[in-house]
């Protein structure tokens, strides 16, 4: 198979995905009004558990009992969660903290 014929394939299943993503719910659930209590709560809680992972998954292996101590880590966090709560700006805040991240791992936390 070429690259060509597989990049076509490549594509066409993603456009299926895609698809099949967006139209599901609506077969599921219907075009009413009537959006069952549970979806509604998934609708607000998972966004908050997501972040929550993603936090847990980045800082799982900080290693807090040899130098810098996790100091690079807690700075962008906070720098991240002061940012977010001052503009309320969820990408703002994520680069905002990865800028300070990489300035501090690359020039001031050097080992």
């Amino acid at each position: 198979m070429s690259e060509y014929s597989h990049a076509i394939i490549i594509r066409l299943v993603m456009g299926i995905a895609t698809f099949a993503t967006r139209i599901i719910p609506v077969l599921v659930l219907g075009r009413g009004k009537n959006v069952p209590d549970y979806v509604l709560y998934l609708g607000r809680v998972i966004p908050y558990t997501a972040m929550g992972l993603l936090i847990v998954y980045c800082l799982r292996n900080v290693p807090v009992l040899e130098s810098p101590h996790g100091l690079p880590e807690l700075i962008a966090l906070s720098i991240v969660t002061a940012t977010y709560l001052w503009k309320r700006n969820t990408i703002f805040s994520v680069v905002t903290g990865t800028l300070v991240y990489m300035i501090l791992v690359q020039f001031i936390f050097t080992i």
